[in-house]
């Protein structure tokens, strides 16, 4: 127990770890789920939301999850009400990621918490870091994006498509481009056009 408790203490704090002491974490995989929930009927609506509640950590209501969906663990990821993930949503999900209300996501976004040094002498026995990704209220991420360790994408903004999310975004902006960088605020002259700039009327 006391090397269980060094080994998350190590996880907590952002220190690299490896495969092997981690392994007594393995029991909090959901893969057999996931896998069931991937071949599970569109229309069976009642089984998908039984599946989503026994796989992730915690979900809330009106959640909308097309498969097929890929996770590490997937009892690490916690999502909150009225969410939308479309199809190829991967979590890296090694500590937890944790996804607002009113969140939508598009197509082959990758959420990682997990990274691994860059000297190969220090990725024997997979060795990693782990931190935790927090996506506020109301984020909406283009397709293909990709969310790195640490990151918290703040309430309202989003992310365009392709981008490589390596450092935190703030509230009500868009952010684009690889690595990702805020290139504008949202502002009420928002509420008249689209994404592109074109008006809505």
């Amino acid at each position: 127990m006391d090397r269980e408790r060094k080994v998350l203490e190590k996880v907590r704090r952002g220190r690299l770890y490896t495969e092997s002491e981690a392994s007594f974490q393995a029991a909090r995989r959901r893969a057999d789920l996931i896998f069931d929930y991937n071949h599970t009927r569109p229309s069976d609506e009642g089984r998908r939301r039984e599946l989503l509640e026994a796989m992730l950590g915690s979900v809330g209501a009106r959640t909308v999850l097309l498969a097929p969906f890929h996770a590490a663990f997937g009892s690490n990821v916690h999502i909150g009400d009225d969410f939308f993930g479309n199809v190829n949503l991967t979590c890296v999900d090694d500590v937890e990621i944790r996804i607002g209300n009113g969140v939508m996501i598009a197509p082959s976004v990758t959420l990682t918490t997990t990274g691994h040094p860059v000297h190969p002498g220090l990725r024997e026995d997979f060795r990693r870091f782990s931190e935790p990704i927090v996506i506020e209220d109301r984020v909406w991420i283009g397709s293909n994006v990709v969310v790195l360790p640490g990151v918290t994408i703040g309430y309202g903004s989003v992310i365009g498509a392709g981008s490589v999310v390596s450092r935190d975004v703030p509230a009500m902006t868009v952010a684009v481009g690889v690595p990702c960088r805020v290139v504008r605020p949202i502002t009420d002259d928002d509420l008249a056009t689209r994404v592109d700039g074109s008006t809505l009327t």
